[in-house]
């Protein structure tokens, strides 16, 4: 198992960072290269349990909402299927877990992200897999502090 992490301070209140991100199925609104995503069994975005499939960079993917905090400003989603990208990148993770954590930042009213995923992997294959989620993270942070930069506009 490795654990890629990344943190940041975004210079938006913790309200509308967690109003565009607490719905399990608003993917495409804040991270570049999700053109689609649903919900396949009829649930809520910010409820326990449901399963989204999106597409990101023309790769469907599976996860289900393993855990969602309105008092605590996180939500955790865990892959059901092996990633399908990138290719030539084998054997995928057996799994992993992924948890978005908000913390208010009291000076300028701003936002405290923490992004973290665990991936259960073969051990040879451990080092590869952070070095991508650690690179992956920070650009997805930066995709959803440019969405919130166009919501604020």
């Amino acid at each position: 198992m490795t654990k890629a992490y990344y943190s940041a301070v975004l210079d938006y209140p913790l309200e509308t960072v967690w109003a565009l991100i607490r719905d399990f199925n608003n993917y495409p609104a804040y991270i570049d290269g999700v053109s689609e995503s649903v919900i396949e069994d009829d649930r809520r975005g910010d409820e326990v349990g449901p399963v989204r499939r999106f597409c990101y960079l023309g790769n469907w993917v599976r996860q289900r909402l393993a855990s969602h905090s309105d008092a605590q400003h996180a939500l955790t989603y865990a892959g059901i299927e092996p990633l399908p990208f990138p290719a030539g990148l084998a054997p995928a993770p057996t799994g992993y877990e992924g948890t978005m954590h908000l913390i208010p930042v009291v000076e300028g009213n701003r936002t405290f992200i923490e992004w973290a995923v665990t991936l259960d992997t073969a051990p040879g294959d451990a080092d590869r897999w952070h070095q991508l989620f650690q690179s992956w993270i920070p650009d997805w942070t930066r995709s959803l502090e440019r969405s919130l930069g166009r919501l604020a506009a």
